[in-house]
């Protein structure tokens, strides 16, 4: 699963390849889970927090805790309490340069990043909402991974093309679960020696 990507291109640049009014005021660089990220919804590029708040119970005290950003969506589970009215009524874009996985063995893990060789930014489905803890939030889409993918993980970030991103963001449910696939393009592999936890 995703829990870390890239976007360091201009806010004016990502408004015009999403045909989007720009509302948000710096792009993030490294986006990671609970931190702000670039969406477009509504036919405007936005800042929100990447993660659907949960919170959970101490086992302790019974308490509640922090909540944790859930930041990605199976695809298969998209039906579920959490998710359904958010899929069915405010999906988004998430425009990405490129998305990190870690590879290796626990404790020297190194960050892979995967993205497109024939585009500059990619779209992933995403879908939002507005939260009482930390107001707008977005979450990614995964589905399994393509071919290109083997070995690295078995789940991936439901890329769109660009025929399919009107067809995400204002489709019919039932339709926009169909492009709930595995990427069937080629997909660029970068295995770094960046930690995958930088100290």
């Amino acid at each position: 699963m995703c829990n870390l990507y890239r976007m360091n291109r201009a806010i004016a640049e990502i408004a015009s390849i999403f045909n989007a009014t720009a509302e948000a005021s710096n792009a993030p660089g490294d986006v990671y889970p609970g931190y702000p990220g670039l969406v477009v919804a509504e036919g405007r590029l936005r800042s929100m927090s990447w993660g659907f708040p949960l919170t959970l119970k101490s086992k302790k005290t019974g308490q509640p805790l922090k909540p944790k950003p859930v930041n990605n969506t199976r695809a298969d589970k998209l039906d579920t309490f959490m998710w359904r009215y958010s899929f069915a009524e405010r999906r988004c874009l998430i425009p990405v340069e490129a998305f990190a996985e870690a590879e290796g063995a626990r404790g020297s893990m190194t960050r892979t990043w995967i993205s497109l060789p024939d585009q500059p930014v990619m779209a992933i489905a995403g879908i939002w909402r507005d939260s009482d803890e930390w107001g707008p939030v977005y979450s990614m889409v995964m589905t399994e991974a393509c071919v290109d993918m083997a070995g690295i993980h078995d789940r991936m970030p439901v890329i769109l093309a660009p025929g399919q991103q009107d067809h995400w963001l204002s489709g019919h449910a039932e339709d926009a679960f169909k492009l709930c696939q595995p990427y069937a393009g080629m997909l660029a592999i970068d295995r770094t020696n960046e930690p995958w936890v930088k100290r």
